[in-house]
């Protein structure tokens, strides 16, 4: 099956901190204290749970969340997390698989669309868009390659990364697909903007159809 990290489910955060660092928990948690109480979220590709945890702790309850992964081994470690007195669903599923009468408040999606082509992206892009309910937040990460200012390290590193997971996860993309474009086709405001990794890894919190300040961390 494409897309899907059951092999690598058991290992899969030990091997980011080995190559990453703590870069990508802090490009994920750096956005978290813009979910405001109450919010019913959708996670998209949350991987082994450990966000959960995180948003626990920005809020301990009230929080509706929906959890859709394709792999059934990193359900079961995000099965295994503390998310305290918040409500989780978790659907085994691939996100275009999904549908929702109900909108959400919170999207988040944290290294989801490096996974798929551009015309595969931009059909979920448009997907989930219709499930975000007007001024809610979309909170952004992945990673970016700016060919014009690319590192020479930054391009092994993705060539490397893309072998990896296309021989191992069976993933769509070969090469990164820039999002920004799609949401600001679709008038969302930047609130947020983050970047490590010497810009190899960029997060960011968008508002749908909202005239909100730009905010640089």
């Amino acid at each position: 099956m494409k897309n899907n990290y059951d092999k690598i489910a058991a290992g899969y955060d030990l091997l980011s901190r080995l190559v990453f660092g703590s870069a990508l928990i802090h490009a994920q948690t750096c956005m978290l204290h813009l979910i405001a109480a109450h919010s019913r979220i959708l996670i998209v590709g949350g991987g082994t749970g450990w966000i959960l945890e995180e948003l626990a702790k920005v809020h301990a309850d009230g929080l509706q969340i929906i959890y859709v992964e394709l792999s059934a081994e990193m359900i079961a470690h995000a099965k295994r997390r503390n998310w305290q007195q918040n409500e989780v669903v978790f659907i085994n599923e691939p996100i275009e698989h999904y549908s929702s009468t109900a909108q959400f408040d919170v999207i988040f999606t944290a290294f989801l669309f490096d996974n798929f082509t551009l015309a595969k992206a931009t059909l979920i892009f448009t997907q989930l868009d219709e499930m975000l309910m007007n001024k809610g937040k979309w909170l952004f990460t992945d990673f970016h390659s700016d060919q014009r200012a690319i590192h020479v390290w930054q391009r092994i590193l993705l060539k490397i990364m893309f072998l990896f997971f296309q021989i191992v996860c069976k993933i769509e993309a070969k090469e990164l697909t820039n999002m920004v474009p799609l949401f600001a086709h679709k008038d969302y405001r930047q609130l947020l903007f983050s970047k490590r990794y010497k810009g190899f890894i960029q997060s960011f919190v968008y508002e749908k159809n909202s005239c909100a300040a730009d905010l640089t961390v």
